[in-house]
């Protein structure tokens, strides 16, 4: 049993953020927790490509108009803003002064302002293709240093506590939902603990795990979405889920990013007999074309020819020490698979890459349920819309998860916390079974599959039903051996991805309005074009 002011699962940006906003008071008791043994380690560690800030020829407008453009009509004009106009100065505080991110540089000392897909402005600022990870080192060294903020690895949430779920008392019935924290799931131990708070922030990351093809690391299953969607929160914009264009297709590194930043510094996509297409897509912005236009049009021009892969093609087009300075993660990861992208063209397929929708929050980060935020990728913001607009992710998790933070300051000391007799302990007394691996990850290679086939790049109405039918089978066999069996993290992560799979595939099915990177060949709306 732990008791703390507030509780924060996920270590990414967004909840690095906003503990260390929170930690501004010494008062104030913090725990964040992370599934992972390395608090580092999370989806924004894996961010290649960098974070906007805003370029010499740029202004707020400008991202703005960009970001609303890349969300298909679907944008929240006022998420945008905010972003748009709070993001520099945020950035330059955290990122900048206090976390000191070594941030690329021009010969003269100026920053360096990269260009990615759909930005009308350079304004991107990257450290070499690992910028999330220099972030990230940046921010879990800052937090190491502040004595009230626990740190606790090896630590996965089970459920959300909630009253009146969890409440012995059956008044609380009566009154609205509200979180006072989490079980937590000690990896370590295998014993799972009450986390008590007067605040919780989600900041679990995203989802790309359940499909078969993604970028994204082990712990992106939906585990956030999951407990949100349980405890009765407001989800929205499930249904749009953004492929990353172009994931290495070289056997022994599938699912590695290749960055936007490849094709914003002149990298262009050909067929494997060498020909450009993009042309054929998007004239207008060609190999910068908002992502879901270029995934699709990779994969059609695969499926249509017949084609494995698609390939892309920087080495004609920056010089080679440069290429190395400028992506030396994805240059020596594509060497380690036998490519030198110095002088031959990277093999690529889309992969499963962003959540564009979530948990729903208003511009403070509040859920629909009293207490609890979300934050980051597991959030719905509306920044997005129906395709997010690139290295937007990063900047919005600084943003959103210090804004929480904000929000929390104003009321959180000496609110009302449980006591640890009020809450039931969590009790597996009568489960008998231990967690086969074998059988959870069969499960989770059929949800990937299901996923990937019937509710991916391109949908119909038959497949998402399909697809519902098969992931709704799946679900009660899965809750039937969780219901009888010892937890694990594996455990955990299975039962989330079955939930979060069906809550993307019913969006789906509701929306039949293709859209940004949700696409139905029987749209209403002409969902027979390919873009």
């Amino acid at each position: 049993m732990k008791t703390t002011d507030i509780l924060i699962i996920g270590s990414g940006i967004a909840g690095a953020a906003a503990a260390l906003k929170l930690s501004k008071d010494p008062a104030r008791r913090i725990i964040l927790i992370t599934r992972e043994p390395d608090p580092a380690e999370s989806n924004s560690r894996w961010a290649q490509g960098g974070i906007i800030h805003r370029g010499p020829d740029d202004s707020a407008e400008l991202l703005v108009e960009d970001i609303v453009q890349a969300g298909a009509g679907a944008s929240l004009p006022e998420a945008a803003r905010i972003l748009a106009e709070e993001g520099p100065g945020r950035l330059e505080n955290l990122l900048l002064s206090e976390a000191g991110i070594g941030f690329d540089r021009e010969t003269g000392g100026e920053l360096a302002f990269g260009q990615e897909a759909a930005h009308s402005r350079r304004r991107i600022l990257h450290v070499g293709d690992g910028t999330g990870r220099s972030i990230m080192d940046g921010l879990v060294a800052d937090i190491a240093r502040q004595p009230n903020i626990e740190l606790l690895t090896n630590a996965t949430a089970v459920d959300l506590i909630t009253y009146p779920h969890h409440s012995r008392d059956p008044l609380d019935t009566y009154q609205p939902v509200t979180c006072y924290g989490a079980y937590v799931f000690d990896r370590n131990g295998r014993a799972i603990h009450r986390t008590l708070a007067r605040a919780t922030i989600l900041a679990t990351g995203g989802l790309g795990r359940i499909y078969r093809n993604t970028t994204n690391p082990t712990g992106a299953r939906g585990d956030g979405l999951a407990m949100a969607h349980r405890a009765g929160a407001n989800i929205i914009n499930a249904e749009y889920i953004q492929f990353h264009p172009t994931a290495l297709a070289v056997p022994g590194a599938e699912g590695f990013l290749i960055s936007e930043a490849v094709r914003g510094e002149g990298g262009t996509l050909l067929t494997p007999t060498g020909q450009p297409f993009m042309h054929k897509y998007d004239p207008r912005w060609k190999d910068l074309a908002p992502r879901d236009v270029v995934a699709r049009a990779i994969h059609n021009e695969m499926e249509s020819q017949g084609y494995s892969h698609v390939l892309l093609d920087i080495g004609s087009h920056m010089e080679a020490d440069k290429l190395r300075t400028r992506f030396p993660n994805i240059y020596a990861e594509c060497l380690r698979v036998g490519i030198d992208i110095t002088r031959e063209p990277i093999p690529v397929v889309p992969a499963a890459h962003y959540s564009c929708g979530g948990v729903a929050v208003n511009t403070w980060g509040e859920t629909t349920i009293r207490n609890l935020y979300a934050v980051g990728e597991v959030a719905c913001t509306g920044l997005h819309g129906a395709n997010r607009l690139a290295s937007t992710s990063l900047l919005e998790g600084l943003v959103y998860g210090e804004r929480a933070a904000e929000h929390i300051m104003g009321w959180v000391d000496g609110a009302f916390l449980p006591r640890p007799d009020d809450i039931p302990p969590w009790d597996e007394s009568n489960l008998t079974h231990e967690s086969d691996p074998a059988l959870i990850q069969g499960d989770m290679q059929t949800i990937q599959s299901v996923m990937w086939h019937y509710v991916g790049l391109i949908r119909s109405g038959d497949r998402i039903s399909r697809a519902i039918r098969e992931l709704r089978h799946l679900q009660n066999e899965i809750e039937t051996f969780y219901r009888k069996t010892k937890l694990s993290d594996g455990l955990i992560g299975l039962r989330n991805a079955v939930e979060a799979a069906l809550i993307i595939a019913k969006a789906a099915r509701h929306n039949r309005q293709s859209r940004g990177c949700h696409y139905r060949t029987d749209s209403v709306n002409g969902g027979d074009r390919l873009l």
